[in-house]
């Protein structure tokens, strides 16, 4: 009963996604021009699920940029069910169009006929599978990822270093504060030497930000708590308050500011810069805070700025914003996401130049409640001497 009540949310979701793309397949198969014409219907209902999908999906996002004019549930639900409905159809017409279009063969078994309309409703239950598993299960599989980077330069002394990432971490309905509380146990386990917020506390500017501060507070590191702000927090307007409030709690939100880090007879200097707004001319005037003669380490929401840290003489940049593409399909070796659309570094490390990006897949979601191929992450990042 616990599970079912803490999983209202997500239900309420899913099952409203799925209900209203099976109401559009059955008003679209008793329309009277449809069924005069049975052999365009895979066409028909392939054209109106993911044209449908897509209008409610962008509809979804112009909520999200004006969030704060409406209700917080408003704008959860229309973005949760936009990309429920969006995530169903794609699964079931990538396969079911197929299907529905293969020739039904006079010379075909009994058997053999059974089997092919088996698969017919197994591919038509595939967005209820698909989308339940991605709902329950796979977001909620929160782990360690831990990764070594090597770097050039880097004094023996630092040899080792450990840097815990939390990032994305959208506390909203769809992340419950003990789900929170949760990541920064498991984050303090790791034992890092420093803690690394990269953005993206809330989601709209109802969330419960302070909530979200106060479990931050929690994280523990022998040269404490850093962080830079993400994208979410400049569309809530809560950038000055984060700032403000996270120092007063002991994290230091770097807004184009940089520290040196002295530890183990060694030296670090960590910059951070606001949310850099996608495709504008990256981290003007950042250049300024590399520290000539130290490892320079850039906190950045967005991984876009990768290649221009790198000229700057950032040896490492660390970053989140993607959540490693949160609904990703391995085809043909190739991770396909609609982050690809917008940005090649989704997941992962990263090296260009003698220089390194790594982008963690984060902890929350946004959008829909839901990651496929993308299970959320604490990163562990470990700094090599090569």
């Amino acid at each position: 009963m616990a599970f079912l009540l803490h999983h209202i949310p997500d239900l309420v979701v899913t099952l409203t996604g799925v209900a209203l793309q099976w109401l559009a397949a059955f008003l679209a198969a008793r329309s009277k021009w449809v069924c005069q014409r049975p052999a365009i219907r895979p066409a028909l209902f392939a054209v109106a699920f993911l044209t449908s999908g897509l209008l409610l999906f962008a509809l979804s996002l112009q909520a999200a940029r004006v969030s704060r004019h409406f209700p917080l549930w408003v704008v959860t639900w229309a973005r949760s069910v936009a990309m429920a409905w969006l995530l169903g159809s794609a699964t079931v017409f990538a396969v079911r169009f197929i299907l529905a279009w293969l020739p039904d063969r006079p010379h075909f078994s009994p058997a053999r006929r059974q089997v092919l309309l088996a698969a017919r409703g197994a591919v038509l239950a595939s967005p209820v599978v698909a989308t339940g598993y991605a709902v329950f299960i796979q977001r909620h599989d929160l782990r360690v990822k831990e990764v070594a980077i090597p770097i050039a330069g880097l004094p023996r002394e630092l040899d080792g270093v450990r840097l815990v990432q939390l990032s994305d971490i959208h506390l909203s309905p769809f992340l419950s504060v003990r789900e929170l509380e949760r990541a920064v146990d498991m984050a303090n386990e790791t034992r890092p030497d420093i803690a690394l917020v990269t953005g993206d506390l809330i989601t709209t500017a109802a969330d419960p930000l302070d909530a979200c501060l106060d479990r931050l507070r929690r994280l523990r590191a022998a040269n404490g708590v850093i962080g830079c702000l993400g994208n979410h927090e400049f569309y809530a307007e809560a950038e000055d308050y984060t700032a403000e409030r996270g120092a007063r709690l002991g994290i230091d939100f770097l807004r184009g500011r940089s520290r040196v880090i002295s530890l183990k007879g060694a030296a670090l200097n960590i910059a951070g810069v606001d949310y850099q707004r996608m495709h504008s001319a990256y981290l003007q005037g950042a250049e300024r805070l590399v520290a000539p003669g130290l490892i320079n380490i850039l906190l950045s929401h967005n991984p876009d700025v990768f290649p221009v840290a790198a000229r700057q003489g950032y040896q490492l940049t660390i970053a989140g914003h993607t959540h490693g593409g949160q609904i990703t399909v391995e085809i043909l070796n190739q991770n396909l996401s609609i982050a690809r659309f917008y940005t090649p570094y989704v997941y992962g490390l990263y090296r260009q130049d003698g220089a390194a990006a790594y982008v963690t897949r984060g902890i929350g979601t946004v959008g829909v409640p839901a990651r496929l191929g993308a299970p959320p992450e604490i990163a562990l990042i470990r700094l090599c001497a090569t």
